[in-house]
């Protein structure tokens, strides 16, 4: 069992630039591109850091923010990477990124945010969800990271028709976006038993979400989730996430993702076994941390 850290770092001085139209848009467009250039370079030198802090602790997994290239689909002041002054730079540490993760054996996701549906009703959502898609599958492609992971989005007007477009429309991605999708069950709307007759159609692999799983629970317990979400994987090694909720599960609002992971949460399904999971916590590294010692004390008392 392998446990991911999630985009960023709480203490450990691993830091990646963001930027906002409104601060780019007042620059003339050369200031624009050299501005954004310079923040590439240090994301992809940060997202070096990362990979290497998380081998050096034995973290299995980095979720990688999607905002590794700010702005980069902004309708005002996007821009085509190869656009950037520090693009042959920045290509070449990526390209350094993904052997590193490749020889110490950490694997990288995407997972964009929740404007990106691809099912939505709205064909002007649609058009600005796909080509986000193609970006991530861009950046995938370059960072070498397995998997852009998805919701399914809303149910309007229900979740049949809404599912069926979610599948036309990433049916119209490029190979290499395509590829690399994954769908999530969310807390709201589609269960696992939504999104597994999806998966067998179009032949996309089911991350198992665990919180969201007990806050939406659908028709299967979360033993046989674990299964059957595994199966969809093949021969590859299956991605979950876990997340405790704020406050415990008596709370009033228990979709809000606390600082740690409780050990009691886990399932017990998941230790010993060859899986991949992301840790949904706002302590961050701290979280991960801590549930690898309780994971690692776990297979010892196996062991013996």
């Amino acid at each position: 069992m392998r446990l991911g850290l999630c985009c960023t770092f709480l203490d450990e001085p691993i830091k990646f630039r963001h930027a906002t139209a409104r601060v780019v848009g007042a620059k003339p467009r050369p200031a624009q591109r050299l501005y954004l250039g310079e923040i590439a370079v240090a994301n992809a030198e940060a997202l070096a850091a990362a990979v290497t802090w998380c081998a050096e602790h034995r973290i299995g997994a980095f979720r990688i923010s999607s905002q590794l290239f700010p702005l980069a689909t902004h309708p005002e002041v996007g821009y085509a990477l190869e656009e950037l002054p520090t693009w042959s730079g920045v290509e070449r540490r990526l390209a350094a990124v993904r052997e590193l993760a490749r020889a110490k054996d950490v694997r990288l996701s995407f997972h964009p945010d929740q404007f990106v549906v691809p099912g939505s009703a709205s064909p002007a959502v649609v058009e600005s969800s796909l080509a986000e898609l193609e970006h991530h599958g861009r950046m995938a492609e370059l960072v070498g990271a397995e998997q852009i992971t998805l919701h399914g989005g809303g149910g309007q007007p229900d979740k049949a028709t809404a599912l069926a477009r979610l599948e036309r429309g990433l049916d119209r991605l490029s190979p290499r976006a395509r590829e690399r999708i994954a769908l999530e069950n969310d807390d709201r709307v589609f269960t696992v038993d939504d999104l597994l007759p999806v998966c067998a159609r179009a032949g996309l692999p089911l991350v198992h979400d665990v919180h969201h799983h007990r806050c939406l629970p659908g028709r299967i317990e979360v033993d046989e989730a674990i299964e059957l979400a595994a199966a969809t994987w093949g021969a590859r090694e299956p991605w979950a996430h876990i997340s405790s909720p704020k406050g415990g599960w008596d709370s009033k609002q228990p979709l809000i993702h606390d600082d740690h992971v409780r050990p009691s949460d886990v399932p017990r399904a998941w230790l010993g076994r060859r899986i991949t999971v992301d840790v949904e916590a706002k302590a961050k590294e701290q979280a991960v941390l801590r549930l690898a010692r309780w994971v690692a004390a776990q297979a010892r008392r196996q062991a013996a």
